[in-house]
């Protein structure tokens, strides 16, 4: 099989990173969020919303090779209230879509390039043994496939939360293994990492996260799960963010608020767990995503791997298009987890926060898409998803890029009735550019 290889990159170290600002939007892609997918699941769901709509896209994004990216949506339609009982979810299937994200020079426009995203395929997620189930199973079920359901009550009470055959799943982030054969997922439920077959969808895989994650007591309303646990994920802002180290040994997943004993959501002190896929030892690091410009803290949304301990570090705000309010912070941070302090024993803000990775500024994306005349109501609420893709020749300058994706919650348009598409920003960066840190080339096999 061809191996597809990144150019070597590196990244500086400095607080703001000064080249910083050569790092170029030579492209935004839309797919308009009326689209349906390719899952022939074109039943409604109990919301009314049709089974196969095409949303959230950005929640997670993965290169594949060439042109080929993978996007995810979360747990599906639930941002119009239906079912406060559900948090307003539905019995949506999980799965992962295959995009061709074409970039060609634009022969007229503002930017120099032109995206032009094409849906080529729709996986459902699946296991092969039967799956744990609440009032409601999928329809699509056969005795060999148990999907697994975004569904919020879809589990089973009588079960520990470590229950590896829990149905519902919260999808977040995605990663595409060495071998180009299998994509690996974290989950916000569990939360859980899988790993699945890419060409079927089944899992293959449960992969084990510290214990200290999870909730005793779960419940399908967000808000009740929070108040019932002492300990454990906040609910809906579990594992999140996930990178995979070039070598493809080790996953890294990005909690996106701190846990409960932590100080929980608004807190600074977010944790990074190192996961390993050979004998899966797990650490456990700290991110401060207090941010002093604005005295606030952030949810982070994304993680992607420069090299085995270099990342960088998706922060943002939940304004923009979507929201119909204006965008302040939509920001990429790099982080160095090279001997930083395990934080596995550890519990509480305070005793976490002075072992903090160190973190800098990379990509201020606010600043660079204002500078390219998108409005602050126009950059999209939810930026999630992140890669790198292929390099492209400018003037003879060898260039890598950057993909940024969007999460538009399944509405193709916001509640003042302005258009809501799926989203995709490219970015172009040198080596020059982020010069300091190396950055190791990840290698994916042809599909």
């Amino acid at each position: 099989m061809k191996p597809f290889r990144f150019s070597t990159l590196a990244l500086a170290g400095a607080c703001l990173l000064g080249s910083a600002h050569a790092v170029d939007l030579i492209a935004i892609g839309k797919l308009s969020g009326s689209l349906h997918d390719l899952s022939g699941q074109s039943a409604p769901l109990e919301n009314g919303v049709a089974g196969d709509l095409l949303g959230g896209l950005g929640s997670g994004l993965a290169w594949a090779g060439g042109s080929t990216f993978l996007a995810i949506p979360d747990r599906g339609p639930n941002a119009v209230a239906w079912n406060s009982a559900l948090d307003d979810t539905a019995s949506y299937i999980p799965r992962f879509h295959t995009l061709d994200l074409a970039l060609t020079p634009a022969a007229s426009g503002s930017l120099p390039y032109t995206l032009t995203p094409t849906l080529t395929r729709t996986t459902l997620l699946y296991s092969l043994a039967a799956l744990n189930y609440g009032p409601r199973l999928p329809a699509a079920n056969t005795p060999a496939k148990w999907y697994f359901s975004g569904r919020s009550d879809n589990f089973d009470s009588t079960q520990p939360s470590s229950d590896t055959l829990d149905a519902r799943l919260d999808p977040e982030g995605i990663r595409v293994a060495r071998n180009g054969k299998s994509v690996y997922i974290s989950d916000e439920y569990g939360p859980y990492l899988y790993q699945f077959d890419r060409s079927t969808g089944a899992r293959g895989r449960t992969i084990a996260l510290p214990a200290n994650l999870a909730v005793a007591i779960k419940s399908p309303m967000g808000k009740l799960e929070i108040t019932s646990n002492a300990a454990g994920r906040v609910a809906n802002k579990g594992m999140e963010g996930l990178a995979i180290t070039p070598d493809g040994t080790t996953l890294v997943g990005f909690v996106q608020s701190p846990l409960i004993e932590d100080g929980g959501d608004g807190g600074r002190a977010n944790r990074i767990v190192t996961v390993s896929l050979v004998n899966g030892e797990t650490h456990q690091y700290v991110y401060d995503n207090y941010l002093a410009d604005t005295a606030k803290a952030y949810n982070s949304s994304e993680l992607l791997a420069i090299n085995s301990h270099e990342f960088l570090v998706l922060e943002r705000d939940g304004k923009g298009l979507g929201d119909d309010s204006k965008a302040v912070v939509k920001r990429l941070y790099k982080i160095d987890i090279a001997g930083a302090h395990d934080v596995s024993a550890l519990v509480g803000e305070t005793n976490l926060l002075p072992w903090a990775v160190p973190k800098t500024l990379f990509l201020d994306i606010r600043a660079k898409l204002n500078a390219a005349g998108v409005t602050d109501a126009n950059i999209p609420a939810k930026i999630e998803g992140a890669a790198f893709g292929a390099d492209i020749t400018v003037g003879g300058v060898v260039k890598h890029t950057l993909y940024l994706g969007n999460d538009n919650d399944f509405l193709a348009t916001s509640p003042a009735g302005l258009a809501n598409p799926n989203q995709w920003f490219v970015f172009t960066f040198t080596d020059a550019d982020l010069g300091g840190s190396i950055f190791v080339p990840q290698t994916v096999a042809a599909f």
